[in-house]
């Protein structure tokens, strides 16, 4: 399944487009490097047949970095004229022009020029197939969505506690039901494999498979008896490796074997080499996590960071998967941090630094691989990760920007740009992206009222709505912000990485805080609200919310001083466990909400209380994160709702 991008590109005098222009007509994803356009068409009938492609040994402006991968293109009447240095640059023309052909309105393809390179030559996603096994039909649609938007690597993490994921003839008993833990005896096989390959291939995507070891490998021990680390495991090992390697991944179009080290104390320490050499005796590079074992350059050919300790290796490629864990994201804050953020504390490649890899790990148990993606928000947060890969030029890190909107200003211009070049995708998708533009959504929040622990404690803005107030002698003011989710506290976990900078920079325990607006809307209508308290992340065991409760912390909604009321959540478990299934306790996965919207102006208030700040502050939540999410979308929430105008203040201009 083919997901393309549908766009008008607008009618503009020519126009050049450098890095971050808030102003683009380009609705590409992702933007161009530069782009010039015409006013004067094309008609679209036969254009795709009208193109030539010329090799050229350099294309003047590119860095010599991304020469291959480049292409200068011209639109006219005559046709289409196409300069490439290598197949990848020829590759990725063809995808803009596809794009440029479908997403052409009724007067035709715009006569335009463009000049485009990558930041980052290697921008991947990873998707982990070892604990939640994902159907080889759905692997393809994932890849085709993903070199859609020029992401060049499939990063495919194979082996886990829960399960090994591919064929083995020499020990088939690694594939029996009773050694997996999850998706019992579900594998892909060795066509399979090789199937995909080619899939990747034909769509210039590099694919990189990953048998984690010596750590997260539970299957391994319970099917063997024995540990990697040791003599009889690492003989058994090598056995699989070699097997893969030979019936899977032998093409030349698979440079790299991802070998993990994360996670694990080596306890032998001629097991890292041991194997590094043995995959390159194979005729693999090796790639591998950091943290995870120690090497000096040259001993390893790829480094992929994945925590706050994870450091480039100088002069190996390095790639930056930090920060990068989807799993963790929610489906407007955390992509716009992505937005914003460089690689590794750089704008663009360099020597050590060659790109990043997303991921999405599959620590919880989800049922179904729409809902795995839905729960992840792999679709806004993929868009948003290829167009920073790509384009480049973000002068800070996701820790520094966090995801706060810009009230005003340039990069605000350039989050509506994109979110203008999304709404493309999300017509295509519908439902199954659950997005809408949010840098217009404006809200007035109060600084924290002290509720001494008492969550349903009320306060004066559950009266009236001001920019200021009076209570117990001290004066609690307001500020605005943007966004339809918005992190008041932002926490991402363990291993060096801390808070993320949100809307509060100190927030208070034992407080409650209040977000309100008012939404004009053109006419009276239904429509329907996708809201949300703490957002449950797929990698953590958290409980459901209480029943007839948003969260544990007791967050509330209300329309028009009419409450809206969460759903009726279809789990009610009391003990937190990875393999109970995530069900319906994240918006993206249920149906919105149905309100009803007046002609005119409408209320909205948002109570948000919190008790404790720290880990385990409740049993509900393993991490505290402070936010939440409203939005209000089509009844189905398959599109946005037009002509809707938020403001705290009652203006529409």
């Amino acid at each position: 399944m083919l997901h393309k991008i549908r766009c008008c590109l607008s009618v503009l005098s020519f126009l050049c487009v450098a890095a971050f222009s808030a102003f683009a007509a380009c609705e590409v994803i992702p933007l161009p490097q530069k782009y010039e356009e015409k006013k004067s068409f094309v008609p679209v009938a036969g254009l795709d047949k009208r193109v030539s492609v010329t090799r050229v040994k350099s294309l003047e402006g590119v860095p010599a970095h991304a020469q291959n991968e480049a292409y200068a293109m011209t639109v006219s009447k005559s046709g289409v004229k196409i300069k490439v240095v290598g197949d990848a640059g020829k590759s990725n023309a063809h995808k803009t022009l596809a794009q440029l052909i479908k997403n052409a309105g009724d007067k035709g393809v715009p006569v335009c020029k463009i000049l485009d390179w990558p930041a980052f030559p290697m921008r991947g996603f990873m998707m982990d197939c070892g604990r939640s096994y994902i159907p080889l039909s759905d692997l393809k649609g994932i890849i085709d969505f993903c070199a859609e938007y020029k992401i060049n690597i499939f990063h495919w993490h194979l082996t886990e506690n829960q399960g090994w994921r591919t064929e083995s003839r020499v020990y088939p008993e690694l594939n029996d039901k009773k050694n997996y833990t999850r998706d019992h005896g579900k594998f892909y096989t060795f066509k399979e494999i090789r199937e995909l390959v080619d899939y990747c291939d034909a769509r210039g995507v590099m694919l990189i498979p990953e048998v984690d070891m010596p750590g997260h490998s539970a299957a391994f021990e319970r099917t063997f008896k024995c540990s990697m680390q040791s003599e009889k495991g690492t003989a058994i090992l090598k056995k699989l490796v070699d097997e893969l390697i030979r019936e899977g991944f032998s093409s030349k179009t698979v440079p790299y074997f991802h070998i993990g080290t994360d996670e694990v104390r080596i306890t032998n320490p001629k097991f890292v080499p041991e194997m590094v050499a043995f995959v390159r005796e194979r005729g693999k590079k090796v790639a591998t996590w950091n943290p995870g074992a120690n090497y000096k350059p040259g001993e390893i050919d790829l480094v992929q960071m994945w925590s706050g300790r994870g450091r480039p290796l100088a002069g190996t490629p390095s790639l930056d998967s930090r920060l990068h864990y989807f799993n963790h994201f929610d489906s407007f804050a955390d992509p716009v941090a992505v937005f914003f953020s460089n690689f590794a504390e750089t704008t663009q490649a360099n020597d050590t630094i060659a790109g990043g890899i997303a991921a999405i790990w599959c620590d919880r148990y989800i049922v179904g691989t729409d809902a795995i993606l839905a729960h992840n928000s792999f679709y806004p947060s993929i868009l948003a990760f290829a167009e920073s890969a790509w384009h480049g030029g973000r002068t800070e890190y996701f820790h520094n920007t966090g995801t706060v909107i810009p009230l005003e200003g340039e990069k605000l211009a350039q989050l509506k740009d994109f979110e203008r070049r999304m709404l493309p995708v999300k017509k295509e998708l519908g439902a199954k992206m659950p997005w809408v533009p949010q840098a217009d959504m404006v809200w007035r929040i109060t600084d924290f009222f002290p509720n001494d622990g008492k969550l349903d404690k009320a306060f004066p803005p559950e009266k009236e709505l001001k920019s200021e107030y009076e209570f117990e002698g001290k004066k609690i003011g307001t500020r605005e912000a943007r966004g339809a989710g918005i992190y008041l506290r932002h926490v991402w976990g363990p291993g060096g990485l801390g808070t993320v900078s949100a809307f509060f920079k100190n927030p208070r325990a034992n407080s409650t805080v209040y977000a309100y607006s008012w939404v004009w809307s053109p006419k009276a209508q239904k429509v329907g609200v996708w809201a949300q308290g703490h957002k449950i992340s797929p990698s953590e065991p958290d409980l459901p919310p209480p029943q007839g409760k948003w969260d544990a912390h007791n967050t509330r909604f209300w329309l028009n001083d009419k409450e809206i009321l969460p759903p009726k959540w279809e789990s009610s478990h009391k003990a937190r466990n990875q393999e109970t299934p995530l069900t319906n306790e994240n918006f993206e996965v249920r149906p919105p909400i149905p309100v009803q919207l007046k002609q005119g102006w409408n209320k909205v208030l948002v109570k948000l209380p919190i008790g404790g700040l720290h880990q385990n502050a409740t049993q509900q939540a393993r991490l505290t994160k402070w936010m939440f999410t409203f939005a209000l979308v089509s009844p189905k929430g398959d599109a946005p709702v037009d002509g809707l105008i938020w403001s705290p203040d009652k203006k529409k201009d």
